[in-house]
């Protein structure tokens, strides 16, 4: 059976809802935070220079910026298709083979792919002051720009690291000037460039939108973000939580003509975003009721822009319903286990690297409008399940362009 057939086989077979298997991802920087149910052995499963794992991506049809000793496919997500891993396949081959008949045919026609993914972002201390780029200054390096959203799940958060806080833009009286003053010492002191910043204490339970541009740097909770497809950015810390960032972090997204032009990098910057006075009003993302019954609720958790939105349905124990939905989705569970569509479902307890798993699926758009049940056999847990698809008229705050 070739791989076009295998595809419409398993697309037809599963009425369009697709079982995916973990995508860990290590990262050469930070410290992982050992919350992503991955077993403590395998942490360094891609070899110490590689670094330890921090993140389980879902619902990927792009692979990791993570250096020249990464694999080809990194990143990527696979759908289950046998129950053998050996015949896994990306569910980018299933994008390009279905196309709109799996996201959609409005979408397609519109990216001609599957336009975001999200993951699970784990450090045990903070991450590094940085920006993802926006889509003209990313599209100067053949990149895309990375609007991303927050949404911090209390059942990974069992505890919350080493600093529960994240930082956004900077102080609204700080000036540019004092900026590049920082960034000029880059490679000879530690600049402390979060002193011209703002801090908010997490709270688990919400979330933030991060648009591009914006300046940020992640706290230490284990935490769910949706984003574009795209891995791109300029980090303007150089030391952070003791490690030392060499200048490729602040520059390898610049034009090779402006790498040492520190007024183009501080020109990647949104500065009106950035020094917001209003910034949490604007950005933080409290969850909000999309639908509830005495069978389950739905929160909306990752809205208000153009891109990326996500929500978190809880189905009650015991409980049995019909969840539609208008556009194609990925999902992840978070607590609970049961039936979801023809599948079995349940959170993992424990991984190991390359093991299948019954915690994360795709949803095609006939799928979804036609409705998927989903069973919650736990007679006391609720089943909980994280929502992730690009923005839509649906969408709370989002402003749909007419055609």
């Amino acid at each position: 059976m070739t791989k076009q057939e295998m595809i419409k086989k398993v697309y037809e077979e599963k009425d369009g809802v697709l079982e995916l298997i973990p995508v860990f991802v290590p990262r050469r920087f930070g410290n992982a935070g050992h919350r992503l149910k991955l077993h403590p052995d395998d942490y360094y499963a891609l070899g110490t220079q590689r670094g330890s794992i921090k993140e389980r991506w879902f619902s990927s049809v792009i692979t990791a910026m993570n250096g020249e000793k990464a694999a080809t496919d990194e990143g990527l997500s696979y759908v289950n298709t046998t129950g053998n891993i050996g015949d896994k396949i990306s569910l980018k081959d299933f994008v390009e083979e279905l196309k709109g008949k799996l996201v959609g045919q409005e979408l397609y026609e519109k990216y001609q792919t599957w336009p975001m993914y999200s993951k699970f972002f784990d450090y045990e201390g903070p991450l590094f002051h940085h920006l993802h780029l926006d889509f003209e200054a990313a599209a100067k390096v053949g990149k895309i720009g990375k609007p991303e959203a927050y949404y911090f799940p209390p059942q990974l958060n069992n505890y919350l690291g080493s600093f529960p806080h994240t930082y956004f833009g900077f102080s609204p009286d700080c000036t540019k000037d004092e900026v590049k003053e920082r960034l000029q010492n880059y490679t000879k002191e530690d600049i402390r460039i979060t002193e011209l910043s703002r801090a908010y204490r997490i709270q688990l339970g919400t979330g933030w939108y991060t648009p591009p541009g914006v300046i940020h740097a992640p706290g230490s909770c284990l935490t769910y973000e949706p984003q574009w497809n795209s891995d791109v950015n300029s980090v303007y810390e150089n030391i952070c939580d003791n490690e030392i960032y060499d200048r490729s972090f602040l520059d390898e997204n610049c034009p090779e003509e402006e790498k040492s032009n520190l007024d183009y990098i501080i020109g990647l910057l949104d500065w009106n975003k950035n020094i917001d006075p209003d910034y949490r009003k604007h950005y933080f993302r409290p969850p909000m009721i999309c639908r509830e019954t005495d069978q389950y609720s739905e929160k909306w958790i990752a809205y208000g822009n153009d891109y990326i939105s996500a929500k978190e349905l809880t189905v009650y124990p015991g409980q049995h319903v019909l969840i539609k939905d208008h556009f194609a989705y990925g999902c992840i569970l978070t607590q609970g286990y049961g039936r979801f569509g023809g599948y079995r479902c349940e959170t993992a307890t424990m991984l190991r690297f390359g093991q299948l798993s019954c915690d994360e699926f795709f949803v095609s758009e006939p799928a979804a409008k036609k409705g998927i049940v989903i069973i919650n056999e736990s007679e006391c847990e609720p089943l909980v399940i994280l929502k992730h698809f690009p923005s839509n008229r649906e969408t709370p705050g989002k402003q749909i362009e007419k055609e």
